[in-house]
């Protein structure tokens, strides 16, 4: 970080803009750089949920944002402090505005989980997919680390994936990668939900 500051009072009298065009590109770079800086720092944090009933829920509208959480959260099985430890973790996504032909066919569907799977650097065990008639896909693609599943409404342009993984070692953020790039959504839902709290566990 400390490599980009430049000491600009040294280079004043080497510093030549060339025209005005360069010089309003250069501003626009500036600041749209800082305005992109802004709005990440502005986007909400996910929130945690530890409610009375033993569920710890993590949830968040923001893509960026809980982008950046998730790639942290993979890292903290058990997770981090202010939460209780758990055997694993249960990603819900709701995907929204879908491509139609993306969701349709059981092979589209079927190679895009599976590639989620491989992306994320899980063990994949096993897999299965069937193609609904006239509409929707559902299939899982099981993990040693736990199973990845998706149901889909092409109709709707909607799909519901469910990612579940332990052991702290699935990339799980790649998979979502992976998902965004095959399915396209316009809009994405996150919650994660810890399962097999330790202290529910132990009793």
């Amino acid at each position: 970080m400390s490599n980009s500051f430049i000491l600009v009072s040294s280079f004043i009298g080497a510093v030549v803009v060339p025209n005005v065009a360069s010089r309003t590109s250069w501003f626009k770079s500036l600041f749209g750089r800082k305005a992109h800086v802004n709005a990440a720092i502005a986007a909400p944090a996910p929130k945690v949920e530890q409610t009375d009933t033993g569920w710890t829920m993590v949830h968040c509208d923001n893509l960026e944002s809980f982008s950046e959480w998730l790639g942290h959260d993979e890292e903290g099985m058990p997770p981090r402090p202010g939460e209780e430890p758990s055997l694993g973790s249960h990603l819900l996504i709701e995907l929204y505005g879908c491509t139609e032909d993306s969701l349709k066919f059981e092979n589209v569907v079927g190679e895009a989980m599976k590639s989620a799977a491989r992306e994320s650097e899980a063990t994949v065990v096993a897999d299965s997919f069937h193609e609904f008639r006239p509409w929707g896909v559902s299939g899982a693609v099981i993990i040693q680390e736990s199973h990845y599943t998706i149901h889909t409404w092409p109709e709707h342009g909607y799909a519901a994936v469910d990612l579940f993984y332990c052991g702290g070692t699935v990339k799980v953020h790649k998979a979502v990668e992976v998902l965004r790039d095959r399915f396209q959504p316009s809009r994405i839902k996150f919650l994660v939900v810890r399962r097999g709290l330790h202290n529910e566990v132990s009793k």
